[in-house]
């Protein structure tokens, strides 16, 4: 190895022993796979308020597929998977299409869209339809496009087009695809039809329809003269081969590596690209210099960090792993003897991941510095994709203060849409907490499901010059634009207060023998046994003093008294009553897996519902336990009758959030199913009904 790689071997053994390769809920024998790998991401109050911004044409796949398609995951409205802005002071957006078809939009009258390239028509090879990253994948214009008219597209062909000769030797005898860069070199920069030459500049031969080059991109902030102004990046993935080969380790090949090339230069593999001469494996024996990292499945999108600088890869891993890596020169992500920060096995018939060995700094890995796992429902099969997939986006910097300073990603498959902070971000550290934004469309809370009408939403950020977002939308062809941020649960809650304190006088009980109430506290001292009727908390008590309130806000402080060794251990704030069958509840326990606990209730006359947005159905599990020991803990409910959202905070942290509308005006109330536990400050501010 190199010089930059004896100090990377280095570095790594610092992550390791920083205690980031293996998480808490990581723990498990070398030899059995871990079944939960990471924590989940946890909810934000934070919210993006989303307005539609452009509709794309349906387009549709090359060749045809057969009826049925043999991969519904690719019959989409507009395969549309990017959004940038034509680096020339125009105002033009850019946005390839995968079946064929390179878009320019201008901002400010997006209802307008001119076809700049149509692949189809150009390439007679040209191939889309097997592969969710084969087509017409990618765009990027030179940083001084204006003056010399050159941009830089990626896109795959099939047929005849496979005995062409490639750029390096091909790692299969029969190649599926072959992932083509072309520099283009427009007559006139500035017209909305591309007319001029083109020249291919890189010919990579895949062994399969996946995980072929997905991002090409200079870095937009790299000034003229500097190390970086003009250089091309190149995201090539290890062709479906890195699953059942070390192929991505390997320093000869380009799969599963980015690459870095000057596209005016000559000195490269094939004579028609230069390679930077400050790439960290230039001058290694056998290594292409074109290579800048290695050890990737599928870098799928990186972006640079306009105030750090910094690089930033949303790298999707293979069953069970997305990973965001901060980038440097001659780094190794491990693919394919690790996944993320554990240890993946080639041949397993588990597909799982292992716990890092003891002698793990030696291999000089670099680990991610945030990550979220797939958690496959049980009973799904091993070795099947279980729709998760990281989509890499970027640093807001931008006008919309809320948001400046958190890397932005979404799940592409499911449309969920992310953060972490980027202060957060550090190598050599743990990893970064994630959170799960809320959506906003036409003032109502929402996700991205609904907005597209599909379970797949295939997601993706972009932005444009001045680092504004926009989110793509593949499964209704739609793009939606960032227009600034909402909180959850964030209503005027009034200023009617109303205190817990007053004694007996001031509470309802179920059963009065068993409470006590002592100055601030109200004691449960006794559980409660299930009632007749509905199923419901077995024992409370309702705070009797004042109006009904609606747009309410319950604080307190509770604490379980029941031993630590009961497993479903619980205390209920209620809200919204207006009868002992007619109120909402939050439930707060130290279990999470089974549907009554530690969730946000409904009872409407019938048995309690369940109407958090935590609780999964398939996975038996819902938001993190709120309380696991005997200590005092402070709970805050929110509930915005207006809007219906309901949030539940645990020592400040949002634990669970829901919308419903179901009750409007009520008191507030606490008590347990079957355990015992007190409540002490108990306040609550509200409007007055």
């Amino acid at each position: 190895m190199s010089k930059p790689r004896r100090w990377l071997v280095a570095i790594a053994g610092a992550v390791v022993a920083a205690g980031l390769a293996v998480p808490p809920s990581a723990v498990a024998q070398a030899d059995e796979p871990i079944q939960d790998p990471l924590p989940d991401p946890i909810p934000s109050s934070l919210g993006l308020t989303v307005a539609e911004f452009a509709q794309f044409p349906k387009t549709e796949l090359t060749p045809p597929p057969p009826d049925p398609p043999p991969d519904l995951r690719l019959i989409r409205h507009a395969r549309i998977n990017h959004l940038g802005e034509v680096p020339d002071g125009s105002g033009r957006l850019y946005v390839p299409d995968l079946n064929g078809r390179v878009y320019l939009v201008n901002r400010d009258t997006p209802g307008t869209q001119h076809i700049y390239v149509d692949f189809k028509a150009l390439f007679p090879d040209f191939f889309s339809g097997r592969g969710l990253g084969s087509g017409s994948g990618f765009i990027t214009f030179h940083p001084d496009f204006k003056r010399n008219g050159k941009f830089y597209t990626v896109h795959t062909e099939n047929g005849p087009a496979l005995t062409k000769p490639t750029t390096w030797p091909s790692h299969t005898a029969s190649p599926f695809l072959h992932s083509i860069i072309n520099e283009w070199t427009a007559t006139d920069p500035t017209a909305n039809t591309f007319s001029g030459t083109r020249r291919e500049i890189v010919r990579i031969a895949e062994a399969r329809q996946v995980h072929a080059i997905q991002q090409i991109d200079f870095n937009p902030y790299a000034r003229p003269g500097s190390r970086d102004y003009a250089v091309l990046y190149v995201a090539s993935g290890d062709g479906g081969a890195g699953a059942t080969t070390t192929e991505p380790q390997q320093l000869t090949n380009p799969y599963g590596k980015i690459l870095r090339i000057n596209p005016l230069g000559s000195n490269g593999t094939g004579g028609q690209f230069g390679i930077p001469a400050d790439n960290p494996f230039v001058g290694t024996p056998g290594a292409l210099g074109e290579i800048y990292a290695i050890g990737m499945r599928d870098p799928h999108r990186f972006s640079w960090d306009r105030s750090t600088g910094r690089l930033y890869l949303g790298h999707i891993g293979e069953h069970r792993i997305e990973m965001v890596h901060d980038v440097r020169p001659g780094d190794n992500y491990g693919w394919s003897e690790r996944e993320g920060p554990f240890v993946y096995k080639r041949g397993d018939p588990e597909c799982g991941v292992y716990p890092l060995p003891a002698d793990d700094a030696q291999y000089g890995y670099d680990y991610p510095v945030a990550a979220f796992d797939h958690n496959p429902p049980p009973g799904h099969p091993l070795c099947s994709d279980s729709g998760h997939a990281i989509s890499g986006g970027f640093v807001y910097r931008g006008a919309i203060a809320e948001l400046r300073g958190k890397y932005l990603f979404t799940d592409l498959v499911d449309g969920r849409i992310f953060y972490t902070e980027a202060s957060e971000m550090r190598r050599g550290g743990p990893m970064a907490q994630i959170h799960q934004l809320q959506v906003y469309a036409n003032g109502q809370r929402t996700d991205f499901k609904q907005l597209v009408g599909d379970a797949r939403v295939d997601l993706r950020f972009g932005q444009d010059a001045r680092g504004e977002p926009f989110l793509i939308a593949k499964a209704n062809g739609k793009i939606y634009k960032v227009t600034g941020t909402k909180r959850f649960a964030s209503c005027k809650v009034g200023h009617t207060r109303v205190s817990g304190s007053g004694g007996a006088d001031s509470w309802s009980p179920v059963t009065p023998a068993k409470w006590q109430f002592r100055g601030d506290s109200v004691i449960l001292a006794e559980a409660g046994a299930e009632r007749p009727g509905p199923r419901r908390p077995f024992e409370y008590a309702v705070l009797n003093k004042g109006p009904e309130l609606s747009n309410v806000r319950v604080d307190t402080k509770v604490r379980l008294d029941t031993p630590v060794e009961v497993t479903n251990r619980d205390v209920i704030v209620v809200f919204g009553y207006k009868s002992d069958t007619e109120f909402y509840y939050a439930h707060v326990s130290t279990d999470n897996t089974i549907y009554p606990h530690n969730g946000i209730f409904a009872v409407n006359n019938a048995d309690r519902l369940r109407i958090d947005d935590q609780w999964s159905e398939v996975m038996s599990r819902g938001a993190p336990p709120g309380i696991t020991d005997t200590a005092w803990h402070d709970v805050s409910v929110t509930h915005c009758a207006d809007s219906g959202e309901i949030s539940v905070r645990v020592d400040g942290k949002l634990l669970m959030t829901a919308v419903d509308h179901t009750f409007g005006v009520g008191r507030t109330g606490f008590g347990s199913f079957d355990n015992i536990g007190r409540a002490r400050d108990f306040r609550v501010t509200g409007t007055a009904a």
